[in-house]
């Protein structure tokens, strides 16, 4: 599980990196690095718990998010990013790059962030990995 979590901090400080230094980010990639890391996240954390099944590695977020969630509605916590992940992905697929955010490209980064503290913070509590 350790090695997964580093693996994903890995790759959102790589996209942070970027942003902080003020390099042209496009949303796209940003979008599916952050969905690809929300989607990691859910799948590490899965395999780790060994109760319930571990999405396929292309699995729908939202579906991966309710394999996650049920019977622990503690997990809703983070509901909100991913459905946030999720509106972003379809305002692009329908052409409504209008309805976002200003600088959605940073949110989405922000919110796969957000997801692996939350993640992170949860695991050391639960003693699967060290502080």
């Amino acid at each position: 599980m350790r090695e997964e979590l580093d693996r994903i901090d890995a790759e959102i400080g790589a996209w942070e990196r970027k942003l902080a230094a003020g390099e042209p980010v496009a949303l796209e990639p940003a979008l599916e690095a952050a969905s690809g890391a929300a989607l990691a996240l859910i799948r590490a954390y899965l395999a780790a718990e060994g109760s319930k099944p571990v999405p396929p590695p292309h699995a729908d977020l939202l579906e991966a998010f309710k394999a996650l969630v049920k019977g622990d509605p503690t997990w809703n916590a983070i509901r909100d990013n991913l459905r946030e992940l999720v509106y972003y992905r379809n305002c692009l697929a329908a052409g409504r790059v209008d309805a976002l955010p200003a600088v959605p490209e940073k949110m989405a980064i922000r919110l796969a962030r957000h997801l692996y503290l939350y993640l992170r913070t949860r695991c050391v509590k639960e003693g699967r990995i060290a502080a």
